[in-house]
């Protein structure tokens, strides 16, 4: 849900993620007795349910920040946030002036948290990771899930109707090592957050 990437002092680059999963999944976790950390981004959304601390960020690097300090002493990780992939190789200290000519923005990679995370899990940790696509879905979540060295994926595609970013519904398919996807109907994210959290309960 890090979904900000600094133009200029009144201007980002960002993306249409509600935070609606992540919270339902933080809710759920707590609901079930964890105790849950949850590192979001810019949302419209609040929590108040015990057993929930929370860390608010707007970049991708003071998520990846977060989570590097937090991870180690979990035992799992839920990585549901919709991080964007690139952001701008400099930010503009003064709002940047309409001009006659087009405005050009040179773009970076965002660090890949996730990536991180497969290669410094601790012993026993799952890791949990989430792929949106619009083709080829399952071709590249199993890619994902093997290049990430994730424990469970979570596919949705925004083919799907009632999928993807500000729904209250998702339609989700979970990919594990070793085993056959398992395609989920179309569901509230309260259910889908139940369903994940099935899966993670078998894996621990």
């Amino acid at each position: 849900m890090a979904r900000r990437r600094r133009i200029d002092p009144v201007r980002y680059i960002g993306n249409r993620s509600s935070g609606k999963m992540g919270f339902a999944i933080a809710e759920e976790a707590a609901i079930r007795g964890a105790s849950v950390h949850l590192v979001t981004g810019p949302v419209q959304l609040q929590e108040d349910r015990p057993g929930i601390a929370r860390t608010d960020v707007v970049s991708a690097a003071e998520m990846a920040a977060a989570c590097k300090a937090l991870s180690p002493r979990c035992e799992a990780v839920i990585m549901s946030a919709a991080v964007a992939d690139y952001r701008p190789e400099k930010a503009a200290l003064g709002k940047l002036k309409k001009k006659d000519a087009a405005l050009e923005i040179a773009l970076e990679p965002t660090e890949a948290s996730l990536a991180w995370m497969g290669t410094h899990k601790p012993s026993g940790q799952k890791l949990v990771g989430f792929a949106l696509e619009t083709d080829n879905e399952l071709a590249h979540a199993s890619d994902k899930l093997k290049r990430k060295n994730l424990d469970l994926l979570v596919l949705n595609s925004l083919r799907d109707a009632g999928a993807g970013f500000g729904t209250d519904t998702n339609k989700i398919t979970l990919l594990a090592p070793g085993k056959d996807p398992s395609a989920l109907p179309l569901m509230s994210k309260r259910e889908v957050a139940r369903a994940i959290l099935d899966r993670l309960e078998e894996l621990l």
